[in-house]
């Protein structure tokens, strides 16, 4: 009788809290048996002290409020799957670093080795991934054998509208199903590959609730706001899921928040292309990673400091005003690369190749990046982020925004150390408008498709192939 309830609630609506409970216990359990894998692994026996009871607990614990508040619980139904694995990693880096951290402060660590938080630590996260990996590859085959789908009913017309079914058609894996259209210019029915099209907005509705059609999907311009609220009027008493997806090619309009302003929703088609969890998230990883970097690097930034200050007169640091995020500015820290010189008022003059201020060590800095390190310094003050578009002097913002398409909008969010124009080789002397819109270019891919596993590519790139680079100089 239990069994049976429970499959009759999976099927009636409420698949999701079922599925999130199952979810929760099932990284539960992994916590708890990772704790036994990594004691077989050091110890080659089960030998779980109270100390290590009292960190699989805090860990657990902390899991099932850091994992939420990643966004690791959220449906992934059509969203990219390697996203969530680098949020996965970032969210059990939070709840295992804030278990070790208050197993620490309470005096619980004198039983747990360091070799068994690594391991631990290793395992479960590589069996959150995996578990997650074999989740939605067994959801991805019921997909494309037609189970576990969501039926799309989509508005519009035009080329817009054709690319949003060609994308659904080509992702089965997805779930997502378009089975019926409605040409907002059209009033003819017809079908086309299964999609039943209609001219109609009165049969068009009738048969989205005939047919139990859980999603409808806007595929208008922002121009077409007539069309839009008559749907939204012909659905307003109905429980159907209504997405609007913008025709937006040719503007820099990013994804934005719905906000309440006044008791007026309102989208921010022009303002943060990033919500404000992902701000928050972005925000957390950006201070614990720049803390470890400083604190394993400091005594290469002491070596560095001391080989620049030999190098020539001078201050060890540089200092220079950059623009952040919403144009605000501060001052960036580098290493000192060039000899002590005078520069015009108001000028700033790019480092050539072959620059004859740059000293010896500068030359080395720049080559390999080092210059850049005390920006994370700037990271920990919340001026700077990781990962974002690299921060120009202001000169050089004001030559460029009025040249380059779309130049300010790099400035939605904060500046980065490293960022996508970087790995893909776009750095060093800009001597042509050309060589900036492109950088730019890539800038603005990255707001419009940022994501942690983005961040994480970003970041593992510039550890291997982004620190030396032919085009510093």
């Amino acid at each position: 009788m239990g069994f049976k309830y429970a499959m009759r609630v999976f099927r009636n609506g409420d698949t999701w809290e079922l599925r999130g409970a199952l979810t929760r216990l099932l990284d539960v359990g992994l916590i708890a048996s990772g704790a036994v894998a990594a004691s077989l692994c050091v110890t080659h026996a089960v030998t779980l002290s109270a100390s290590h009871i009292a960190l699989v607990a805090f860990a657990a614990a902390f899991s099932l409020m850091w994992f939420p508040f990643v966004g690791v619980y959220e449906s992934w139904r059509g969203r990219a799957k390697r996203h969530l694995a680098a949020m996965m990693v970032v969210a059990w880096c939070l709840a295992s670093g804030s278990a070790v951290a208050l197993t620490f402060v309470l005096g619980l660590a004198e039983q747990v080795s360091t070799l068994w938080i690594m391991s631990w630590a290793c395992i479960v996260g590589a069996a959150l991934v995996a578990s997650r990996a074999l989740v939605h590859a067994a959801l991805a085959r019921l997909r494309c054998a037609g189970r576990d789908l969501r039926y799309v009913a989509i508005v519009g017309s035009g080329s817009h509208c054709e690319n949003i079914i060609r994308n659904v058609e080509g992702s089965p894996a997805s779930g997502f199903r378009v089975v019926m259209k409605l040409d907002v210019r059209s009033r003819s029915d017809a079908s086309e590959n299964g999609v039943v099209q209609y001219g109609d907005l009165a049969a068009f509705a009738t048969d989205v609730r005939e047919k139990n059609v859980q999603e409808v999907w806007l595929a208008l311009s922002v121009s077409e706001e007539r069309a839009a609220l008559n749907v939204l009027d012909q659905f307003r008493n109905d429980l159907v899921n209504v997405r609007f997806m913008p025709d937006t090619r040719g503007h820099s309009v990013f994804d934005g928040d719905i906000v309440d302003l006044m008791g007026t929703p309102a989208i921010s088609f022009m303002g943060s292309p990033l919500s404000s969890r992902a701000l928050a998230q972005k925000a957390i990883f950006d201070r614990l990673f720049a803390t470890v970097v400083l604190i394993l690097l400091g005594p290469l930034l002491a070596i560095v400091a001391l080989a620049v200050k030999m190098s020539s007169k001078g201050p060890a640091l540089f200092t220079q005003q950059r623009k952040g995020a919403n144009g605000k500015t501060f001052r960036i820290f580098k290493f000192r690369t060039m000899r002590l010189h005078a520069e015009e008022a108001g000028v700033v003059k790019q480092a050539t190749r072959n620059d004859p201020r740059v000293t010896r060590v500068g030359a080395f800095l720049r080559r390999t990046s080092l210059d850049e390190l005390p920006q994370f310094f700037n990271v920990l003050r919340g001026e700077m982020s990781v990962v974002g578009p690299r921060p120009h002097a202001l000169q050089h913002d004001e030559l460029y925004r009025g040249v380059v398409s779309d130049y300010i909008q790099r400035y939605r969010v904060k500046p980065g150390i490293t960022g996508w124009a970087q790995v893909n080789g776009f750095r060093g002397e800009t001597d042509r408008v050309e060589k900036m819109q492109r950088r730019v270019e890539c800038d603005l891919y990255y707001l419009r498709n940022w994501s942690f596993s983005l961040d994480m590519r970003i970041v593992i790139a510039t550890a291997f192939k982004g620190l030396v680079h032919r085009n510093a100089c």
